[in-house]
């Protein structure tokens, strides 16, 4: 072989190895990508208490590490993301897809024991942590409630009083209004990997310092001396009217006039009758004579809103218009879309009604009213809520 032959066979050999270098280091960079996107903790952790209260959102790449005060969990942040580690021998319950499964923790990060126990989040779906006494509990769902507690700013209110040592038209601010902070609770529906609502549920403490302004209801001297002159021409009128009745023949047969009846009708008919059976159903038997079946009876306690107030708009949380009958419920405790039939202490029936909307927490139901000076005078009541089938 000449010299010519033998030195290109080297140059395509060379060529060859490096080439097979190249395929290799390409190869293991993408086998290694792989393995990190695998085992990357890109769940998205929705951790709170026993109540639902103190929600902590955890994703796997956030600018900030959250704080947690729990002593079951704590937070792991490393090269493949957050996620949440257990102690161990933590009791831990893990809802998913309609199973439930228990375990013990080995000291593990949640990603791990989920793992473990063959608990594969979808795409789409997040991990609520609910942490209380006697353990963690794991719900693995494309949607998924909470409360969230936010320290905000509060604006203060103006509060007028009456004061009748004042004249009418006359007014004095008595207390400066101040701003201030408040926690305000939200009610957060979280769906398909991403916040869809947030909605106002209660304030629990505020710093803002209402404004009082006095305005005066007394009467002025001219308002007074008019009235009086008023009540004297009054009194000359009624006199002579009287002494030309006197001189006057009385009339035969005449009849006295009747004061005309008043009337009116309420449209929601109050109940005749109820039987329970059992098992806590029954039914209901209406002053018009409508019969209604219900399975269950609940004691609550009755609120009133309108829209327009309090940042209260037209839509409900399941995007009917507001109108009366619309009643505000806690999801956990009354399912949207339940028809009931609500009776409030005082004899007021609001009747017919249908879990529409949100924006409470627990035993409550909070009845759509058409004014704000409705909801004033119904305040807040103890109510009967039949459950209608």
């Amino acid at each position: 072989m000449n010299t010519n032959s033998t030195k290109n066979a080297n140059d395509r050999l060379c060529r060859f190895r490096r080439w097979c270098r190249f395929v290799l280091m390409s190869l293991a960079a993408v086998a290694v990508t792989s393995a990190a996107a695998a085992g990357r903790a890109d769940s998205v952790y929705i951790v709170t208490g026993e109540d639902g209260d103190g929600a902590v959102v955890l994703e796997a790449y956030q600018e900030e590490t959250p704080e947690l005060d729990e002593k079951l969990i704590s937070v792991s942040n490393g090269n493949r993301g957050y996620d949440l580690l257990l102690e161990e021998d933590t009791n831990v319950t893990i809802r998913h897809e309609g199973a439930v499964l228990t375990a013990s923790s080995r000291q593990e990060s949640v990603t791990s024991l989920l793992n473990r126990l063959k608990v594969s989040p979808g795409p789409l779906e997040a991990v609520g942590v609910k942490v209380s006494d006697s353990g963690i509990e794991l719900n693995v769902a494309s949607e998924l409630v909470y409360y969230d507690h936010v320290r905000e700013k509060a604006i203060y209110e103006t509060v007028r009083r009456p004061n009748p040592d004042m004249d009418e038209g006359e007014e004095r601010v008595v207390q400066t209004g101040a701003n201030g902070t408040r926690t305000s609770v939200y009610e957060v529906v979280w769906s398909n990997g991403e916040e869809i609502s947030r909605q106002f549920v209660e304030e629990l403490a505020s710093t803002a310092v209402d404004q009082i302004v006095e305005y005066g209801t007394g009467e002025t001297a001219a308002k007074i001396a008019a009235a009086q002159a008023e009540a004297a021409a009054k009194a000359a009128a009624a006199e002579a009217a009287a002494k030309a009745a006197a001189s006057a023949t009385p009339s035969v047969g005449g009849s006295a006039a009747k004061p005309a009846a008043a009337s009116g009708k309420t449209s929601r008919s109050g109940v005749a009758s109820a039987s329970e059976n059992a098992d806590g159903s029954g039914t209901l038997k209406l002053k018009d004579g409508t019969t209604l079946n219900y399975s269950g009876v609940r004691k609550m306690t009755a609120t009133a809103y309108t829209s327009g107030v309090n940042g209260v708009g037209t839509r409900t949380a399941s995007g009917t218009k507001v109108h009366v009958g619309t009643v505000a419920v806690d999801r956990s405790v009354i399912p949207l879309g339940t028809r009931m039939y609500i009776v409030a202490d005082g004899g007021i029936v609001y009747g017919l009604a249908v879990a529409e909307d949100t924006g409470v927490r627990g035993k409550k139901v909070d009845l759509y009213f058409n004014s704000y000076q409705e909801c004033i005078q119904f305040g807040v009541r103890n109510c009967t809520v039949y459950i209608l089938e």
